[in-house]
């Protein structure tokens, strides 16, 4: 099957072109072209909007009334299907902290799934799941947030090889708290097997989170969230995850999670080449007020806010409403808010096979917006979300 997409702009995660002709056969992207202004346009054309690389999201729970650590492919199935109609092409299954054996066969099942795409195939466009992203249990019980302390252990490599293996390698990315004993040990040896470890639910010190990005630390966890407030002689956490160029920061841009004032301060210091945003979405994502669980404990959702125990439970964001939203706070233009949850994502977490990026030969998931950042279309495998 031949597609052609036409649009004012294409940015393909790192140029512009201006009235771009894209030709997808068989869902995967044949060629990429300029066309005069006047020339004829695609089957699918979106003359005020810019085509972009499908969404990376390297932060999500769940959605569409399921939580990833269901680890089924049902689960993922619903997951994935709704994702899709939000502009996200891939992400990370994110597992929250429970017991040891209940996170241990989450991260079978997730491997399972994520080493055989075809168990989740069904017909209509779906995002991938491309790795696992640990957040817990190796956190800091003074900035748990709303992560059950009884379940986190202290930064262990055995139990780290545990997991590392029953996930059959497929962990990208693990959250840690810096200050807790041998967490800068575990950064080292996580690192060596590939795994990129990122600073949050955290009440480190400067020195505690310098000495664990000195150990390959490469990323921060939901930025300004259960972490260490910011303090003019004790920066903590904060202060250095802000002043280090190096540093990947995630961000919840949901207006709830982070006010605007302080998204402007996140990107004034991250800048786009280090930003990434992210939804640290739950269950409930996609679904009316109510009742959902996160892991294994109750959440209550309503107008937008996903609460456990009086304290925020992840998010009902997409990651089109986050760049929507970022747009609106920041003023930023387009092709610089993409990269926050494109190529800097893909980049922060070594993905490869297109993601965050359109090239020719890659897979046709890419996204039309416009400059205010609306999502005005989502296309996977060169089709339409929703499409059978």
């Amino acid at each position: 099957m031949r597609t052609t997409l036409t649009a004012k702009w294409l940015w393909d995660g790192s140029n512009l072109l201006e009235n771009p002709e894209i030709t997808i056969e068989d869902g995967r992207i044949a060629s990429i072209v300029g066309r005069g202004p006047g020339d004829a346009r695609g089957k699918l054309d979106f003359p005020q909007a810019t085509l972009a690389p499908a969404f990376v999201d390297v932060h999500i729970h769940g959605a569409a009334g399921h939580d990833v650590m269901e680890a089924t492919p049902e689960a993922l199935q619903a997951v994935g299907g709704f994702l899709a109609t939000r502009g996200t092409g891939s992400y990370l299954a994110t597992t929250v902290t429970a017991p040891l054996d209940t996170t241990l066969r989450a991260l079978e099942g997730l491997a399972r799934q994520i080493a055989n795409p075809e168990l989740l195939e069904s017909g209509k466009a779906s995002a991938k799941p491309v790795g696992i992203h640990l957040e817990g249990p190796f956190l800091s019980p003074k900035k748990c947030g709303v992560q059950p302390v009884e379940h986190m252990l202290a930064p262990d490599i055995g139990v780290f090889d545990r997991l590392f293996e029953a996930a059959e390698g497929r962990v990208r990315l693990m959250t840690l708290a810096p200050e807790m004993p041998g967490a800068v040990e575990l950064t080292r040896h996580a690192t060596g097997r590939g795994v990129r470890v990122s600073l949050g639910h955290s009440n480190a010190t400067a020195a505690e989170t310098r000495a664990a990005i000195e150990a390959g630390a490469t990323s921060a966890t939901h930025t300004f969230n259960a972490m260490r407030a910011l303090d003019h002689r004790e920066p903590g956490i904060l202060g250095v995850v802000l002043t280090t160029g190096s540093v990947y920061a995630e961000l919840i841009c949901d207006g709830i999670h982070t006010a605007p004032e302080l998204v402007r301060l996140w990107f004034s210091a991250k800048g786009p080449e280090r930003g990434i945003l992210v939804t640290d979405a739950m269950s409930a994502t996609g679904m009316p007020d109510g009742e959902y669980t996160l892991g294994g404990f109750q959440v209550h959702v309503a107008d937008g806010r996903a609460m456990a125990r009086g304290v925020l439970a992840g998010s009902v964001l997409t990651l089109d409403r986050a760049l929507k939203n970022f747009v609106e706070f920041t003023g930023a233009p387009i092709e610089q808010a993409l990269r926050l949850l494109t190529t800097n994502p893909a980049a922060m977490t070594g993905l490869g096979n297109g993601a965050g990026q359109m090239v020719v030969g890659g897979p046709a998931d890419l996204v039309a917006v416009n400059d205010e950042g609306r999502l005005v279309a989502s296309i996977h495998g060169g089709r339409p979300a929703g499409e059978a």
